[in-house]
């Protein structure tokens, strides 16, 4: 079945009710005493996870409308990044207000004592910048350069995982296994880019010996 504008409707529907469930499941969890231990470290590691799983499916979008033939998908690329981005703010936002408790002095020591935190927080400053300009408005004003900053994207790729990686103690094998996945989308998406400039070349080729 091919998927076509009339629905993208209905794929942004789907794409709001699986993204804000995890949300509403939190909640439900601590109202309910089900967090854990440490409600608060549960509410950081949750949202964290939040926003790498949303990420991966970000990155997973053009190799699968490629590879089914869905154009359509490519328009529902937007929306999850700024879920990205929303489960980003939450996990910084729980992180600054829960474990904290607003004490900013103590987040800039945080940072100096954890370098992990700093790699999260230029990630965050990457997402910020990612999702103002993800507007039609600033797109058009933005002209070349917008294609060149929302490829900043492929770096909190990178330094996510690795935010992951470092924030844990001794349990590696999860957010190895991210850095894995995420490693796999960017070969996929480097090949895929070094085919269709390849095939650029040959046209142009063909072109100037006509």
């Amino acid at each position: 079945m091919r998927l076509t504008s009339k629905h993208l409707f209905w794929l942004k529907v789907i794409i709001h009710l699986v993204a804000l469930w995890p949300i509403g499941s939190l909640v439900i969890s601590v109202m309910a005493g089900d967090a854990g231990g440490d409600p608060v470290q549960y509410i950081i590691h949750y949202t964290g996870i939040g926003a790498l799983n949303t990420l991966v499916i970000l990155l997973m979008i053009s190799p699968l409308a490629r590879r089914l033939k869905q154009g359509v998908l490519i328009q529902t690329r937007r929306l999850i990044g700024l879920y990205v981005f929303a489960y980003a703010s939450l996990h910084i936002l729980a992180f600054i207000s829960l474990d904290l408790l607003f004490e900013w002095s103590l987040l800039f020591q945080e940072i100096l004592k954890r370098p992990y935190i700093l790699v999260g927080a230029v990630a965050y400053l990457i997402l910020i910048a990612l999702s103002i300009t993800s507007f039609k408005v600033i797109r058009k004003k933005m002209g070349r350069r917008w294609q060149q900053l929302h490829n900043w994207v492929y770096l909190v790729a990178m330094l996510v995982p690795i935010h992951f990686y470092w924030s844990v103690k001794s349990e590696v094998i999860e957010p190895s296994i991210y850095i894995l996945i995420v490693v796999g989308l960017l070969s996929l998406r480097l090949s895929v880019g070094k085919k269709i400039s390849q095939t650029i070349s040959r046209l142009r080729l063909k072109l100037s010996s006509q």
